[in-house]
């Protein structure tokens, strides 16, 4: 496959933050290059492959072809045991995405994109003022310096690209979690329901989660505080989970990594490179779920990224943050604010709340009706909350 020297936009990382920059981006006429190091878009999976119905519709119709399963119901369990089913309003599904990722590239290149796998990029370039005008890829074993006008990092957590172009894309320690997730089969497991546990023994500061993806297979997983990693690992926490719960189970995959729970990068713009997706920390710091946002900061980058090329003025790139901030940030700087709070909660005050919401009529054992009963068992939670608003 022949690729130009030269493009419009180059989006480093073929991941659905990227993939989405690159289809908004070449959709404004944008001449658009995606490089993606991995031999196949859509792997290796790194999550747990969960999405609203709501979120998914911004972009793409849903399809069976890369719909594991649909869910309709959660459960939480509590470190005692006590589980409560809220309420769900609406739907979600668990993704196929090695698939789904896939399909995401297609669209694109529908637009006009051109995508190159096993790209790696290890460099950038710069003009004699210090901006970013290309990069520096080896691909099958030769260099190639190809040049652009605005570079789009969609190359996850702590990019590199983005420390290329000198901001800073370290995440705290605090505020990173230590995951791992199993893909296993052999099991049974309510088809359409997730389910979460808390608590100290299963997974300290942060939840195990139980995705159904059909066939008596599930995806396990889970994420914990990195303190809490360095007492005993989310590896081992998970094994024991298995163990317990479906010792006859056969792993077909399994991945560990880290993942950003934190605020949006403070800077996500500088010198022509944009920020998206993990590199960019667009990841819901309560639950860590990342596919949804991730494209939801692509599509408002490559839009931004295509009109700058359209006026040929690049000051536009700084509009880039301010409307993610208004689409999605507000809302994930409370998010962080809330973990904040309710990462303190002792199992005492675990099982407490579920053991409350379980007296509630099955009308009212909704998300809301779980938060004021949390109010109830610790309102100390309000005061807490109340300082969000204040401070």
């Amino acid at each position: 496959m022949m690729w130009n020297n030269t493009y419009d936009i180059i989006v480093v990382g073929a991941g659905p933050a990227g993939s989405t920059a690159a289809r908004y981006a070449a959709a404004e006429g944008a001449s658009v290059l995606v490089l993606e190091k991995d031999r196949d878009v859509g792997y290796p999976v790194r999550c747990g492959e969960a999405v609203s119905h709501e979120g998914l519709i911004q972009f793409i119709d849903p399809d069976p072809r890369w719909i594991a399963t649909t869910v309709t119901r959660f459960r939480l369990v509590a470190p005692n045991g006590c589980a409560v089913e809220p309420k769900l309003d609406g739907r979600g599904y668990i993704l196929e995405r090695r698939l789904f990722d896939y399909v995401l590239a297609q669209r694109a290149v529908q637009e006009g994109a051109h995508v190159v796998t096993k790209a790696y990029v290890y460099d950038l370039l710069r003009s004699s003022d210090g901006t970013v005008c290309g990069v520096k890829v080896v691909v099958k074993e030769r260099t190639y310096e190809i040049r652009a006008k605005i570079v789009i990092a969609a190359d996850g957590v702590e990019s590199r690209v983005g420390r290329w172009a000198g901001i800073s894309t370290n995440c705290s320690i605090k505020d990173m979690e230590s995951c791992a997730q199993v893909t296993i089969t052999g099991i049974t497991v309510e088809p359409d329901r997730l389910d979460f546990y808390f608590g100290s023994t299963v997974a300290p500061d942060g939840y195990l989660w139980v995705f159904p993806k059909g066939n008596h297979t599930a995806n396990v997983g889970i994420g914990i505080s990195v303190e809490a990693a360095k007492r005993r690992s989310a590896l081992q926490y998970l094994q024991q989970f298995l163990e317990t719960h479906f010792p006859h189970a056969s792993i077909l995959t399994q991945i560990a990594g880290g993942v950003p729970c934190a605020k949006t990068n403070s800077v996500l713009v500088k010198n022509n490179v944009m920020l998206v997706g993990d590199a960019a920390h667009q990841v819901n710091p309560i639950s860590g779920g990342g596919i949804i946002s991730g494209m939801i900061g692509g599509m408002i980058a490559g839009q931004v990224a295509g009109r700058a090329i359209q006026q040929q003025n690049f000051a536009l790139l700084d509009e880039y943050p301010a409307l993610w901030h208004k689409r999605l940030g507000w809302r994930h700087e409370l998010f962080y604010s809330i973990k904040e709070v309710i990462s303190n909660f002792t199992d005492d005050t675990l099982n407490s709340i579920a053991e409350s919401v379980l007296k509630l009529p099955e009308d009212k054992r909704t998300l809301g009706g779980i938060f004021r009963v949390a109010l109830w068992n610790k309102p100390s939670l309000l005061l807490d909350l109340a300082k969000l608003f204040v401070s």
